[in-house]
């Protein structure tokens, strides 16, 4: 596309100004992008460092529903009286609930705009949270799962566009502080929430219940947010909701297909890893305390690596070497897996650590691949959502695969060769290009 109307994301505000005026029709394109660009829009001071709060603890919130389970599942099953098919199920409902709803925020975003959206989804994480340690059977504690979910869900899906939005300039470095929150969420209640059921008594009703006062904490800022986007909103701001209808088709984009397809084999990667790793690690000999910490590195090498990462890819014009290196990192770390699981360990897990690190790649491939607020909307619902369904089969066919094959190796060289089609779509996805562009859209 014409040199004019490339955008570059992760500059400082005035640095890609030109020397000279564009005519003609570059100019006439530069001008209606300059027309679209929140960055014009005239805020109020207290309103960027609200956000940055309020996005850190947005991102701290959309794991912790699931890995705090995770951790006491056990003892929820038995108290609950779940059947083995009823706990099976509420394994798979994250990846399905992300799916389901996130198709939900763009329609939404576009009648309420997408602060009062995620205000909205990060009250139902808390109240799914309040809910479900009260819960006297699965029915129940199911649904309030669910709704918490759904509020991850479009949390999921509207924190990068929150990000365009409002930091147009500092795409790499919000993404990055975004990741880098989720990924300390994720791994904060995976290795806390057993100690504090400790500490607080033993019940795993008060376990479950302590992570809803974190996420109560995350929606006090996004209410002053919600309410100054409103305002903007009756004022006519460009930085109001998108139009209906506005924004490209994006299931007519190569570019969004690929990415779509690397969201699910990344996530499909990141949940048969968070699912199986530990059981690997024991069936190989090593203690279950040990394999429990191995994967807590697995986990932890997220944090300082999705701050670097996105930062890395919005100043490169091709992310595809980014996606290439995850991949190999995980191709080593499966091998090492299968030849040698409880001799290099720790290796194994520091190497599948990095390799995980392709979702916060991802998420930012989707700010980049999308010049307007309204693209990044539906670009990032159409990848999540079509990404999360895609994850859905990947842990159950490993586990399938484990009990009949009676060991590792064929589900190991499954989860090694999803990664070759996953570094195809990433190089694909990382093109310099834009969805608007190859919609037609571009001028």
């Amino acid at each position: 596309m014409p040199d004019e109307e490339i955008q570059t994301l992760d500059r400082p505000a005035g640095g890609d100004a030109p020397s000279r005026p564009a005519t003609g029709a570059a100019g006439a394109a530069a001008a209606r992008t300059a027309a679209a660009t929140p960055q014009a829009t005239a805020q109020p001071t207290w309103l960027g460092p609200v956000l940055i709060v309020g996005i850190v603890l947005a991102a701290l919130n959309l794991r912790p529903a699931i890995t705090s389970l995770g951790a006491l599942f056990e003892e929820t099953r038995t108290g609950l009286g779940m059947s083995g098919t009823v706990a099976g199920l509420i394994t798979s409902v994250p990846a399905l609930c992300f799916a389901v709803f996130g198709v939900t925020a763009p329609r939404l975003s576009r009648r309420f705009g997408p602060a009062a959206v995620v205000c909205a989804g990060m009250a139902a994480v808390a109240t799914g949270l309040l809910i479900r340690p009260f819960a006297t059977g699965a029915v129940g504690f199911l649904a309030a799962s669910a709704l918490s979910l759904a509020g991850i869900a479009l949390t999921n899906v509207l924190l990068p566009v929150i990000v365009k939005r409002y930091f147009p300039d500092r795409v790499g470095t919000m993404i990055g502080l975004y990741s880098m929150s989720l990924a300390a969420g994720t791994s904060l209640a995976a290795a806390a929430t057993v100690p504090l059921t400790d500490a607080l008594g033993g019940s795993w009703r008060t376990g479950l219940l302590v992570w809803a006062v974190l996420a109560l904490l995350a929606v006090l800022p996004w209410l002053p947010v919600a309410r100054a986007s409103r305002r903007a909103d009756r004022a006519g701001s460009t930085a109001g909701p998108v139009t209906p209808g506005a924004g490209p088709r994006v299931v007519r984009s190569r570019t969004a297909w690929a990415l779509a397809c690397y969201f699910g084999l990344q996530a499909t990667g990141a949940y048969i890893t968070m699912g199986w790793l530990p059981q690997i690690f024991r069936d190989a000999g090593v203690s279950a305390s040990t394999a429990g910490v191995l994967l807590a590195v697995t986990m932890v090498m997220g944090v300082p690596l999705a701050f670097v990462i996105p930062g890395l890819a919005a100043r490169m014009k091709n992310q595809g070497a980014i996606a290439v290196t995850l991949g190999v990192f995980g191709l080593v770390g499966y091998v090492g897996l299968y030849f040698a699981p409880a001799a290099g360990a720790w290796a194994w897990a520091l190497l599948l650590g990095i390799s995980n690190c392709a979702f916060p790649l991802v998420i930012t491939l989707i700010g980049l691949r999308a010049k307007s607020p309204a693209g990044v909307v539906k670009l990032s619902a159409f990848a999540q959502s079509t990404g999360y369904l895609i994850s859905i089969p990947g842990p159950l066919l490993i586990g399938t695969l484990y009990q009949h094959s009676g060991g590792w190796d064929l589900p190991l060289a499954l989860m090694a060769g999803l990664l070759v089609p996953q570094i195809a779509l990433g190089v694909l996805a990382g093109r310099d290009r834009t969805i608007e562009d190859e919609c037609g859209m571009g001028d």
